[in-house]
């Protein structure tokens, strides 16, 4: 996951490119984690996302390192999630002077678009890695509209698997701290009280929701108002009811021979809709918020939230204690060995190809390259830095994914690999339709495939 998308993007070259900038017969989705050994090469992994990060709140700040008279201003724009690393490294860096502004997710991206095609884009702005949104590395930069990092000491760290998020046809366009993954943030004291554990395999999830629903508790809090928000449930599912059983997947999809309504994708949605059947999710998950999930989670009152580990930070905010909360993977399976997870690469930052600061937009770039910036940020959002070394911290919550991940049990956030913007807006729609009993699964995923197979 990369990224939320609500917007549409301008044209596409005719090459049929994965959601990472490269065609499917050099990379397929398993292969593009196993490359890099697991894990610990992921020392690397918005953002998905990715990419897919979500995001909270806005602001603005005229704040940043003044270096001189002569300082160049630089106009920044960001999703709310990077105000916090980035309110501190632009107070760090002494060769510029910002004016920062922050909005959530679906707003930035509509306004980012918008200011790209009318060329007023801000100098240095948020870019979304791979493909699939209309603010993502590949739509953006094969339409001119993001300068040239390629020549920055920091992209000699990108791990041979992460490349194809971060560049493409060779060429660097996104600086990305780290990964991130999606799971269940969960509230400690709730599973406590309800006598429960972490699950492992689907049903036993299932089980622990019909306790924690017995102890006057909500098992899973979704705040399906907020667009990007709708698509985590599936995309925590959709590993091990695709992915685990066809890691070619992607591939057949770009050749055509299979679709989502063929796939394990209407497994996926029909959990989803087993857990609002269930009673396992709050009333109304179509009128609650990312805030209002945040909220719910935070305090106590529901016992977890399928979110992307980029927003901890926002959940920790709202909690009594930041140890109230932890983090496990969201099983997708009835065995335990089949149970894969998602993880992308984070939201980042690219620089504008028409800034009249390009120069100083660059070497801001360059600045947060260096290890000691890259393992701020990753800290401060609670993702795996783009290369570990010994100052490098990975947030311990995480420490049940890795498992996962050593075992190539991980795929980038889906939308990454769709081939054009359309896709992830049509399942933001299809799963707000089905929580409103508007649709069904085979009509929703009809939708999808149809989007899934527009020309841009």
């Amino acid at each position: 996951m990369t990224s939320a998308s609500d917007g549409r993007s301008e044209g596409r070259s005719a090459a049929r490119f994965d959601g990472f900038g490269v065609r499917f017969d050099q990379l397929d989705r398993r292969g593009f984690l196993r490359a890099a050994g697991g894990f610990t090469a992921l020392a690397a992994l918005p953002a998905v996302l990715a990419a897919c990060g979500g995001s909270s709140g806005s602001g603005s700040s005229g704040g940043g390192g003044g270096g001189g008279g002569g300082a160049k201003t630089l106009r920044l724009v960001g999703v709310a999630d990077q105000q916090k690393p980035l309110d501190e490294l632009t107070k760090l860096y002494t060769q510029a002077k910002f004016s920062t502004s922050y909005a959530p997710t679906d707003q930035v991206q509509t306004s980012l678009r918008t200011q790209l095609g009318a060329g007023n884009a801000p100098d240095v702005h948020v870019v979304y890695p791979g493909n699939g949104s209309a603010m993502s590395m590949a739509q953006i930069a094969q339409s001119g509209m993001l300068a040239d990092l390629s020549d920055q000491a920091w992209t000699g760290s990108i791990p041979g698997n992460f490349k194809p998020a971060f560049q493409l046809q060779g060429k660097t366009f996104i600086y990305s701290a780290g990964s991130s993954v999606i799971g269940a943030i969960y509230n400690k004291k709730v599973f406590e009280e309800a006598k429960v554990e972490p699950p492992k395999t689907w049903s036993e999830l299932l089980e622990v929701c019909a306790k924690i629903k017995s102890a006057g508790k909500i098992p899973i809090a979704l705040g399906a108002q907020t667009p990007w928000v709708t698509q985590l449930i599936t995309y925590a599912l959709v590993p091990s009811t695709v992915y685990a059983k066809n890691p070619g997947f992607d591939a057949q999809m770009q050749a055509g021979s299979t679709s989502f309504a063929q796939s394990g994708w209407r497994d996926a949605m029909n959990m989803y809709l087993e857990l609002q059947k269930r009673g396992f999710l709050n009333n109304n998950p179509n009128g609650t918020t990312f805030e209002q999930q945040t909220s719910m989670v935070a305090t106590g009152k529901a016992a977890m939230a399928v979110q992307v580990s980029a927003v901890l930070p926002d959940f920790r905010k709202a909690a009594k204690s930041p140890d109230d909360l932890s983090m496990f993977p969201f099983p997708g399976a009835d065995t335990e060995a089949d149970v894969w997870i998602p993880a992308g690469v984070v939201v980042g930052l690219g620089v504008s190809a028409r800034s009249r600061n390009a120069d100083a937009a660059k070497a801001f770039i360059e600045f947060l390259g260096k290890p000691e910036n890259t393992n701020r940020w990753a800290e401060a959002v609670a993702c795996i830095p783009l290369k570990r070394d010994a100052n490098s911290k990975i947030d311990p919550v995480l420490e049940s994914f890795l498992p996962l991940i050593d075992a190539n049990k991980a795929v980038p956030f889906m939308d990454q690999a769709w081939p054009n913007p359309e896709v992830q807006p049509t399942h933001f729609a299809v799963v707000q339709e089905l929580l409103g009993g508007k649709t069904t699964v085979e009509k929703g995923l009809a939708k999808m495939d149809e989007s899934y197979r527009k020309k841009s």
